[in-house]
């Protein structure tokens, strides 16, 4: 119920309110990614079933790539538009209906029609989190924030194999586990339909946790009112921060995926059973998982120090393309563990790097800006996402995986150096557009 002035009516107040919205969004990317990992935990045995290469299987992958890369610029650009609530009641709801839907695919075809759609739901996420992250969090603990939502991807990626195949094992068939793992979002809804407003009108937050918040975008507010009209794309995309975003993230996120997509299929390619490869399939997502908090905790933690928010972020992103390049040696050594040690330093790397990314947007751009610039960024790493997932397909049949990890080790370090040119305090910061960092 709202009062005369379009307020949701004052209930009693929830201690810490921000991190209870913060931890939705965790849930939220959990269950996203358990979605779409259900399809390549399963990849062995569907590949076995109806008989696909690693070419096959790419073109199901790129389908889902395809639909993601749309939707992270046109679904961004509707965040900013209708909001974090609403837009997120709308996507979730899709992309759970389409989860379950895909129990009904019977072959290549239907599978990637079915992964289209189911992209096309989920692109939202990221930019409608770090919408909510802007609006929910000061700059001081936006980097925490980031780190816990996106956070979520690892534990989904890390959850989906023992859920996903221990269902299969228990059914004997793969379809009761699409329909299972899609049921998880209307439960999130449940509660998600109940917790979120923005701080301005919500029922349950404290008048203190309010003023805290609202002090710290005051700065915003008035620049806002200042420059109401909406930054046109074009706008945007004229802006040396922009395309440092939009490198940075279109730098990283095809390695993550690859990782996210292949992996299990890349150690079967070793010679290790999925049924055998469980514990060992964790360990680069449970570090990929620390590497968010270390990265959002550690720019944090340097910004309580005197560090300006750009420099400290640009640390992390240094520390991150650094680290990833521990790809390289994985073509070297053939065991399990070696293996599955070597990808998590450059999970946890990767995981530092892309907290930055995902944070720079609420640190550089007005509210009204943040999802669209997270899309546009988004739109440009399911490109090379794209172009990536067809080539690794058919390298690994062609030749092997040993090219892909040296090229995924390296490209990361450009996109650091590219970060520290373009994404610098200059005249357009606090014009409205742009805020100094």
């Amino acid at each position: 119920m709202k009062d005369n002035f379009g307020a949701v009516k004052k209930k009693s107040s929830i201690a810490n309110l921000r991190w209870w919205i913060g931890g939705m969004l965790f849930a939220s990317t959990i269950i996203n990614y358990v979605d779409r990992q259900t399809l390549s935990t399963l990849a062995p045995f569907l590949k076995k079933e109806y008989k696909w290469t690693n070419e096959d299987y790419a073109l199901i992958v790129i389908a889902f790539r395809v639909a993601y890369t749309i939707g992270q610029t046109a679904l961004g650009r509707l965040m900013d538009r209708i909001g974090t609530r609403v837009g997120l009641t709308i996507t979730v709801t899709w992309y759970s209906i389409v989860a379950m839907l895909t129990s009904l695919a019977g072959g290549l075809r239907s599978f990637a029609f079915f992964r289209f759609l189911l992209g096309f739901g989920e692109s939202a996420n990221w930019p409608a989190a770090t919408k909510a992250v802007a609006e929910w969090f000061p700059k001081r603990e936006r980097g925490w924030a980031v780190a816990l939502f996106d956070s979520g991807s690892s534990v989904g990626a890390a959850l989906a194999p023992a859920i996903v195949i221990g269902l299969y094992t228990h059914w004997g068939n793969w379809r009761p586990v699409f329909i299972i793992t899609g049921t998880l979002g209307f439960i999130w809804l449940l509660f998600w339909r109940r917790i979120y407003h923005s701080p301005e009108v919500h029922p349950r937050i404290s008048e203190a946790e309010r003023n805290m918040i609202l002090a710290d975008k005051q700065e915003d507010i008035t620049q806002e009112v200042e420059n109401q009209d909406k930054p046109k794309l074009l706008e945007l995309l004229k802006l040396p921060q922009t395309w440092g975003i939009i490198i940075a993230r279109a730098f990283t996120d095809p390695v993550w995926f690859f990782i996210a997509d292949w992996f299990m299929i890349y150690l079967v390619s070793k010679g290790f059973s999925p049924e055998n490869t469980l514990l060992a399939f964790w360990i680069p997502f449970v570090a990929a998982d620390l590497g968010n908090f270390a990265g959002g905790g550690v720019s944090s933690w340097l910004i309580t120090k005197g560090w300006s928010v750009g420099k400290a972020r640009k640390a992390v992103v240094i520390f991150g393309a650094i680290g990833m390049t521990m790809l390289i040696p994985t073509i070297f050594v053939n065991g399990l563990f070696a293996i599955a040690g070597l990808f998590a330093v450059s999970t946890f790397a990767y995981a530092t790097f892309c907290t930055m990314v995902l944070v720079l947007p609420s640190d550089l751009y007005q509210s009204n800006s943040v999802a669209t610039v997270s899309g546009i960024s988004g739109t440009a790493a399911g490109i090379l996402t794209i172009v990536s997932t067809f080539l690794v397909g058919w390298i690994s049949d062609h030749y092997s995986f040993a090219p892909i990890l040296m090229v995924a080790s390296i490209v990361p370090l450009i996109g650091a150096i590219l970060v520290l040119i373009l994404i610098r305090n200059t005249k357009l910061s606090g014009t409205g557009v742009l805020k100094k960092i």
